[in-house]
């Protein structure tokens, strides 16, 4: 189902990294490419930059151009770019097809996906099907809303056999014949209410990644998802539930569910699973310092992420959250916050936000950035507690992704002395 892009001209909204692998492929396969970015001219890696000055791509910055849109034979847009926006508006009053970079992605690939979706728990669990495949010997890439665009490598796939895919709601609101083998959908719960009007939109995106699957196909289902009774009817792949038994780790679980579909034997997950030492800004152990314990959770981007993190601490918790609202309503934690945590820190855009939800429930202190959270989090920290950055918020008020914020608070945590 390769895409022709042969002297086509493709616009590509948006210069993240999604965005310039895009480009890349398009030009690979005989595409003329423009790219169009909203924000101020953006540091691009040296590579990059000097590979589209020789292939002639075309650039505009700090805003996107109808006349640049209208003139083109497709759009593609980055993942952040929300469906609703002024280019895509552009393009559909003008016939011009548009899709996203997992849908261009796949038109390209050659071998079966492996897709999984869901509010919390996605990198965990892509990355353990990822070890389980590579443990049973197969060639495996990870891809996707994970870190590593899609795009970059369906061009050469003489050494996959399976593509493990994170796709995001932001992701699959752009896909047309998108059609995983096994498609997992993890768990639901408010996220991105900020870009979706509600939650009834938010899980329609979802359950897209079922939309284009068959007979031959699977569609593997957290059992405890409250709308299950009303997607399994809809659904033309085989269903595969898991979560049945709430005892036993549920990404664990769907992990399995997927070994068995591929004939994969229990005994490699279960060797895989003792392995694993998690993935990195998943409540991640930094360091300990004067008897504090410091765990990085920047991946944590909703409340029931934050929930996950609290539930599984024993100890007595600083939290440090905030950053960018994404219209979720935290008072869901109320009485877990009240429990667990003995101080918080709110930090960010989102910081009055915390605090007005939290006051009532335990000490809150607001501060601007994230090295005054850290530092009043330590003052407040004594030895046999847990200073936790478990933001619930997105990360682009003051960092580029949650990966660089992060980074930042191990680099912070790392210089206490």
């Amino acid at each position: 189902m390769a895409m022709d892009l042969h002297n086509k001209t493709v616009t590509v909204i948006g210069a993240g990294r999604s965005g310039l692998a895009a480009a890349r492929l398009i030009v690979r396969n005989g595409g003329r490419v423009k790219i169009s970015e909203k924000s101020p001219r953006m540091e691009l890696p040296e590579e990059f930059r000097l590979w589209a000055e020789q292939a002639g791509v075309a650039m505009e910055w700090g805003g996107n151009t109808r006349e640049l849109v209208t003139s083109s034979d497709l759009v593609v847009l980055s993942p952040g770019v929300p469906i609703a926006s002024q280019p895509v508006a552009w393009a559909k009053a003008s016939g011009i097809p548009v899709i996203g970079e997992v849908e261009l992605a796949f038109r390209f690939c050659s071998k079966p996906v492996i897709a999984v979706t869901g509010s919390n728990g996605k990198t965990t669990t892509v990355t353990l099907i990822r070890n389980v495949l590579a443990e049973a010997g197969f060639g495996v890439c990870l891809c996707g809303n994970v870190g590593e665009p899609f795009t970059d490598f369906v061009q050469d796939m003489s050494r996959i056999d399976y593509v493990v895919l994170e796709i995001s709601s932001f992701q699959l609101e752009t896909i047309e014949h998108f059609r995983p083998r096994i498609a997992v959908f993890l768990n639901f719960s408010q996220n991105h209410l900020d870009r979706h009007k509600d939650v009834d939109e938010y899980f329609d995106a979802k359950k897209r990644i079922f939309m284009n699957q068959g007979p031959g196909d699977y569609a593997v289902l957290n059992a405890q998802i409250d709308r299950i009774s009303d997607l399994v009817p809809e659904l033309r792949a085989s269903v595969v539930l898991f979560n049945e038994d709430t005892a036993v780790n549920p990404n664990h679980q769907a992990v399995l569910k997927v070994a068995g579909v591929l004939g994969i034997g229990e005994e490699v997950c279960r060797k895989v699973f003792g392995e694993f030492k998690g993935v990195e800004h998943r409540m991640e152990t930094v360091r300990t310092l004067d008897g504090v314990d410091y765990i990085n959770d920047s991946k944590s981007t909703t409340a029931e992420s934050g929930r996950w993190a609290l539930q599984n601490i024993d100890r007595p918790i600083v939290m440090i959250c905030g950053g960018r609202d994404k219209n979720i309503d935290f008072s869901v934690l109320n009485d877990l916050v009240r429990r667990k945590v003995k101080r918080m820190i709110a930090y960010g855009e989102a910081r009055g936000k915390l605090k007005k939800t939290f006051e009532g429930v335990v000490a809150v202190d607001e501060r601007e950035r994230l090295p005054e959270a850290v530092e009043q989090a330590r003052k407040s920290a004594g030895p046999g507690d847990c200073v936790l950055l478990s933001p619930m918020c997105a990360s682009f008020d003051l960092f580029q992704n949650y990966e660089h914020r992060g980074r930042v608070f191990k680099e912070i945590v790392s210089s206490l002395r």
